[in-house]
């Protein structure tokens, strides 16, 4: 809506410039300056403007400095930058100044509350979860002990022992590598997966050296 003030939402909780905000929506204003910007984020998110607006409904106020751009912006812009799964930065550019505005939320606590309720049900997403624990240098023996789980509803595929050898590396047994990945090799050659038979073989090949 025209002349409405900017808001933001948080579908859970962030820390924005090193201050911890709340999951919810609110109003986004900001003070200029010529060396820095105050940036204020509201409790009263629907409002006209700043006609009505309350210092007293602040959550949170801070300070940014602001950034000479080499090209001018003809319209104020407001884009995010830098984003990963766990950070970005919101972008408020106008003309050649620029302030950006650092978030960041802990999805990695999310992740593993939801794998632990998800392991805890009927149909276990051991997939998912075994890759998540493996790239995020998680607990491996809670990993290993996932996948062997896993094998026992695919006995014949070369899959989860693929993950099985990669875990046996990562924990340092690599003679237990060796056997989960050349037991790998065997079953994606009978199933004709080159694929699978190359990934196995890349774990044997590096048990080995």
């Amino acid at each position: 809506m025209a002349n409405a003030a900017t808001t933001i939402t948080f579908t859970e909780d962030v820390v924005i410039e090193g201050n911890k905000v709340p999951a919810g929506e609110y109003g986004l204003f900001s003070i200029p300056g010529p060396d820095e910007w105050t940036i204020i984020l509201n409790k009263t998110f629907h409002q006209w403007g700043a006609y009505t607006y309350k210092q007293g409904d602040d959550l949170l106020r801070f300070k940014v400095k602001p950034m000479t751009m080499d090209e001018p912006v003809e319209t104020f812009t407001m884009q995010f930058a830098n984003a990963t799964t766990k950070s970005a930065d919101l972008h408020l550019m106008w003309d050649k100044t620029a302030v950006a505005i650092h978030f960041e939320s802990d999805d990695d606590a999310q992740v593993m509350a939801n794998i632990d309720t998800l392991m805890s049900g009927a149909k276990k997403p051991y997939f998912d979860a075994i890759q998540y624990y493996y790239e995020n240098n998680k607990d491996m023996n809670k990993a290993l002990a996932w996948t062997l789980e896993a094998e026992k509803t695919d006995p014949t595929g070369p899959y989860y022992i693929l993950w099985e050898g990669r875990i046996r590396l990562k924990m340092g047994d690599k003679q237990g590598a060796i056997k989960a990945a050349q037991e790998g090799v065997r079953r994606a050659q009978i199933s004709k997966d080159a694929e699978y038979e190359r990934l196995n073989q890349m774990v044997l090949d590096k048990a080995k050296s």
